[in-house]
């Protein structure tokens, strides 16, 4: 890598809860620049969350986000000619990104309803263990599972 790595940014915490991590999923649910727009598509989701559920969508929030980040993946290394899938962990700041993208993804995935009808229901879903994105990280970890055989490739 040239040259110094750019400093991370401090996130401000979102206006309405006041949850650091929860101004980052708004971003990850941006696009074209439109910060207001996703508050607006976030917000409605947790409202929609709340009148289903009866609890609080904050807590709903971070049990899926627990829920769906991935503990361990695997990553492309090139030993002697051939390329191995080696498992490695994953650290706490891609576990966020990982988690965020594919609920978004899922969410993105289903037609037919506004975007907060199926961020909410995507969420909740993932709240509750099941879901296209608990899908994802089981596909992603069953993967590192089977190639345990080439963990040793990991140290360098």
């Amino acid at each position: 890598m040239r040259g110094k790595q750019t400093p991370k940014r401090d996130i401000d915490a979102d206006p309405k809860y006041q949850s650091v991590s929860l101004a980052k999923f708004i971003n990850y649910v941006m696009s074209d620049g439109k910060k207001s727009t996703a508050q607006d598509v976030v917000y409605d989701a947790f409202d929609r969350i709340e009148k289903k559920t009866q609890k609080n969508p904050l807590e709903i929030f971070d049990t899926a986000m627990k829920q769906v980040s991935p503990s361990m993946e695997v990553r492309s290394r090139r030993v002697g000619g051939s390329n191995y899938q080696v498992p490695t962990p994953v650290r706490g700041e891609r576990r966020f990104a990982l988690a965020a993208r594919w609920l978004l993804t899922a969410a993105r995935a289903k037609k037919g309803a506004p975007m907060a009808d199926r961020l909410a229901g995507e969420l909740i879903a993932a709240a509750n263990n099941e879901g296209d994105a608990i899908k994802k990280k089981d596909d992603v970890l069953r993967m590192a599972e089977s190639n345990r055989a080439f963990a040793h490739f990991a140290r360098r």
